[in-house]
């Protein structure tokens, strides 16, 4: 079995972050424009990061805590916290950095929650999860997640949007979650053969002969 990773309930907190964030947008729409993704990212770097933290309405926090929360916990079983942490920001500021080119402003842990799925894609793709009311391995979920996506980039780029959602940011933050896995599986995958190898030291040759070979 692989090495027991470090599970401090990461994702939990990140999402109890988000909704502690929320709160505050709720009763201040100047805290919003303080960090929300915008033309003034570019002086104001911060935005990149603090953008995450932030959600439109009660509809957009509740679809993203609850992909962070199940998601998020399963990856971090596998790859601990620390790992979390970096493909969640990596992902997220990535995502970001490519939206903030096509987006008039961006809000919201989209980019860094598909970031977490691309990672859980290659980490445990034949895990079963439960999309559009059909139950299915990861690896299709992803693959039906990138399509509709596809979907979204191309209406909005030819000017015929489907809805405010930030198809772009989440195909960059997929992309970037699918590579950090190809890193983790095959890390995996070497501490399972390690920790499966039979190691003989001297010291046991030696016991295992003199208590089989040297009898009479």
């Amino acid at each position: 079995m692989p090495a027991k990773q470090n599970f401090n309930f990461t994702a939990l907190k990140l999402s109890g972050i988000i909704i502690l964030v929320f709160i505050i947008q709720y009763f201040s729409d100047q805290f919003t424009d303080l960090f929300i993704l915008n033309s003034q990212a570019i002086p104001q770097i911060w935005r990149f990061v603090s953008s995450i933290f932030l959600h439109a309405n009660i509809a957009h926090l509740a679809l993203n805590i609850f992909a962070l929360a199940l998601f998020g916990s399963i990856l971090e079983k596998y790859i601990g916290s620390k790992n979390l942490l970096i493909t969640f920001f990596t992902s997220g500021i990535l995502a970001n950095i490519l939206a903030i080119n096509f987006y008039t402003s961006s809000l919201g842990a989209s980019g860094a929650i598909f970031g977490v799925i691309g990672a859980l894609v290659l980490v445990r793709p034949l895990m079963t999860v439960w999309t559009f009311n059909l139950p299915m391995p990861m690896f299709l979920a992803g693959i039906i997640w990138i399509i509709a996506d596809i979907l979204g980039t191309y209406g909005f780029l030819v000017g015929n949007p489907i809805d405010n959602t930030g198809n772009i940011a989440h195909l960059s933050g997929i992309a970037i979650g699918i590579i950090a896995g190809i890193y983790f599986r095959k890390k995996l995958n070497r501490s399972k053969n390690k920790s499966n190898k039979i190691v003989l030291d001297e010291r046991t040759m030696q016991s295992w002969e003199n208590v089989y070979m040297n009898k009479r």
